[in-house]
């Protein structure tokens, strides 16, 4: 099975999160991940996954958005604890969605990263990915998930290795529909 893990990233800590969500899916067997920030995924690449994970920051209560993009750019220009992800330019999750092709019941799954906080008060942005990829006819394989970044925008300890353990609990599940156990 060929996973592929789409991220957007600002600060980095989605990126860190895929890398791990990616080392987890490829821990199990017969799994082969390929990991890319949102502009590198193109559509040659995502029609041919057999399963999708897709995650970016919470910013505003959801997806990013242009404004929401510059906003942390400036926080990173007046911060000197924060730096931009190499690849944070480009376009974000949403313009990566509204270019994105029917995918036929493509098994995936959505995070997010978000300061650790009821989702009432910071939003979610894995469930408007979430609503995005069902809505392009993927299948979610499990509920979306939030990895939690500190007042700081720093990931939280531990965060790291639960995306390791989630990106495994994506492939057992994946492995147990392709099955029918």
């Amino acid at each position: 099975m060929h996973a592929v893990v789409v991220y957007e990233s600002m600060f980095g800590n989605t990126h860190v999160i895929a890398d791990h969500v990616a080392a987890g899916l490829g821990a199990a067997p017969g799994v082969d991940v390929t990991v890319m920030s949102v502009h590198d995924a193109v559509p040659e690449v995502i029609t041919s996954a057999d399963l999708l994970v897709v995650g970016g920051p919470t910013h505003v209560h959801g997806m990013s958005n242009r404004q929401s993009r510059i906003g942390a750019k400036d926080m990173a220009a007046k911060d000197d604890d924060l730096e931009l992800d190499p690849d944070w330019e480009g376009p974000g999750l949403r313009d990566w969605f509204d270019s994105l092709v029917e995918l036929n019941n493509c098994p995936a799954a959505a995070f997010d990263t978000r300061i650790h906080a009821t989702a009432l008060l910071t939003g979610q942005a894995s469930k408007g990915i979430a609503k995005r990829l069902h809505k392009h006819g993927c299948t979610l394989v499990v509920e979306a998930e939030s990895f939690f970044v500190d007042k700081s925008s720093h990931l939280e300890p531990d965060e790291a290795d639960r995306a390791t353990q989630w990106g495994r609990s994506i492939a057992d599940a994946v492995a147990t529909a392709q099955t029918g156990s």
